[in-house]
């Protein structure tokens, strides 16, 4: 038995660590370029672009406080699925795309329609890369992730499928509503929940599994040389 089982952590532990720190920071990286093509966000992020409107703070602490109170919710309800990496994603991922959508606004000025698209494209390829390692880490899922993981498995209500695309509904409906609150203009609620809002809630699937199977679970499994 290797030492790592005998103090109760799973197999590969550093190694772990070391994918859930990086999908995360890829994952954020992402946000951001999802953020300058500005043609939707994952649902969680359109909920928090339009608190993001609404609230005068910035964008990495709004995102630690709104995540605290999901994650006093998963503490309340079934601290099962907080890990490493749930901390990881609550105090690391809106700083870094916040960092990262300043940065990209210096490099790609005033983009044209065919650069938002191509940014778009990139940002689904990149968020799905740093998803696959993210969840083959398996150390703790997002608060966000919690919330309905702890309706279907702890609360027994209805299937995971049905309940996630209504919690992303939610958050949709939420950050649009509080965009709008702000002063946002209707015609553009397209940045925050869009055709990228679209793919990432239901056609990411394919991509991360390719990257799993071709990338993640390789990588954890990788034999350290002699």
């Amino acid at each position: 038995m290797s030492a790592e089982k005998k103090h109760g952590l799973p197999e590969n532990f550093g190694r772990r660590v070391l994918m859930s720190l990086c999908g995360v920071i890829i994952c954020a990286v992402s946000v951001g370029i999802f953020k300058i093509a500005a043609l939707g966000v994952d649902p969680f992020q359109s909920f928090m672009a339009g608190l993001d409107a609404l609230v005068p703070i910035s964008f990495g602490t709004l995102y630690v406080i709104a995540n605290c109170v999901l994650f006093f919710f998963a503490l309340c309800f079934d601290r099962h699925y907080i890990g490493i990496a749930t901390f990881i994603n609550l105090f690391l991922l809106g700083y870094i795309t916040q960092f990262s959508y300043e940065f990209f606004q210096t490099i790609i000025v005033n983009p044209t329609l065919p650069v938002r698209i191509l940014c778009l494209a990139a940002g689904v390829i990149i968020i799905c890369f740093g998803s696959a390692f993210y969840m083959t880490a398996d150390l703790g899922v997002s608060t966000y992730d919690a919330v309905a993981l702890i309706i279907v498995n702890t609360w027994k209500k209805g299937r995971f499928l049905y309940v996630r695309i209504i919690t992303d509904l939610v958050c949709v409906a939420i950050g649009v509503t509080l965009f709008l609150l702000s002063g946002g203009k209707p015609k553009d609620i397209i940045t925050i929940a869009g055709a990228g809002t679209i793919i990432t809630a239901f056609f990411m699937g394919p991509l991360i599994e390719f990257f799993n199977v071709h990338c993640a679970i390789p990588f954890l499994n990788k034999k350290k040389s002699a």
